[in-house]
């Protein structure tokens, strides 16, 4: 399957428009109709409907397999090129907001660092593809397992840190006085849905049989300060690590007692790192 026809077809059907593709692609509009009718006549499948445009049932299921198929052909070449480059001096570090303890930020060098919050979901990536030297990932596990990341390159990961996790609700909750809490028993509360910042609903409806955790609010964005003052306001609960629930005004931090659960802080690199990565890895290992 050529990735250039892919790639088309995946913009097509993202914009929902062959001459917004055309123009985001640089190609003409009758360009991009041929790579995505080669395509289709390649898997002998349509993909698209044309009036509106949308993807077929097929070209639904293409569209699963096309970000990670596209993704690792970036991943890739980022790599090879990655190993041809001098060395580079300073860092790109992508992490996700939570993944930014006070640890974290007293280990970084002094200069030569370039720093992207990035939601959780994309800091894999932006190491695959070579936007930054070393990503920190976060998210629930038990104790001493690793996170669960997308399949995007040969990462090399390495846990930095687990903590307890905390109910954040505010001081005002018939449970605020609680010395603990079963999620278990919470699952028909009202949450703050935060992919990108609270530890996610999902994984926490998953070990609840798949039923409660419904959202009552939603925050898509990645200061964390934003989403401990909707819990200190009351519009919902959410669980953080217990660094960045202590101390919050207006709010209660209420652990959670079961199931075992922590919060987990993993490095993740592609290929050897570099001598400011390798020292940052080492620091936040416990080696430095």
């Amino acid at each position: 399957m050529d990735p250039h026809l892919l790639r088309t077809y995946v913009t097509v059907a993202r914009l929902a428009s062959f001459s917004a593709a055309a123009r985001e692609l640089g190609y003409t509009q009758s360009a991009v109709s041929q790579h995505v009718a080669a395509l289709e006549r390649e898997l002998g499948a349509p993909l698209l409907i044309r009036r509106p445009v949308g993807p077929t049932p097929a070209g639904e299921r293409l569209l699963e397999h096309a970000g990670p198929l596209l993704l690792r052909l970036e991943a890739a070449r980022a790599d090879v090129l990655r190993m041809a480059a001098e060395p580079a001096q300073g860092l790109t570090l992508a992490a996700s907001p939570v993944a930014l303890t006070p640890r974290v930020v007293a280990a970084l060098p002094a200069t030569g660092v370039t720093l992207r919050v990035l939601p959780r979901d994309e800091v894999p990536a932006a190491v695959a593809v070579g936007t930054a030297d070393l990503g920190l990932v976060d998210g629930p596990a038990a104790p001493s397992d690793p996170l669960r990341l997308p399949d995007v390159a040969p990462l090399t990961t390495l846990g930095v840190g687990e903590e307890p996790v905390h109910v954040l609700m505010p001081d005002t909750h018939p449970l605020a006085r609680r010395r603990g809490l079963r999620l278990g028993d919470l699952a028909d509360a009202r949450w703050l849905d935060a992919p990108d910042t609270g530890l996610p609903l999902d994984r926490l409806r998953e070990a609840n049989g798949g039923r409660g955790f419904r959202p009552a609010l939603r925050y898509d964005g990645t200061d964390v300060r934003v989403l401990t003052a909707l819990a200190a306001a009351g519009h919902g609960l959410t669980l953080l690590p217990r660094s960045a629930a202590a101390g919050v005004p207006g709010t209660a931090a209420v652990p959670v007692t079961g199931p075992r659960v922590v919060h987990r802080t993993e490095l993740v690199r592609l290929g050897p790192p570099g001598t400011v990565a390798a020292t940052l890895a080492d620091v936040l290992a416990g080696g430095g």
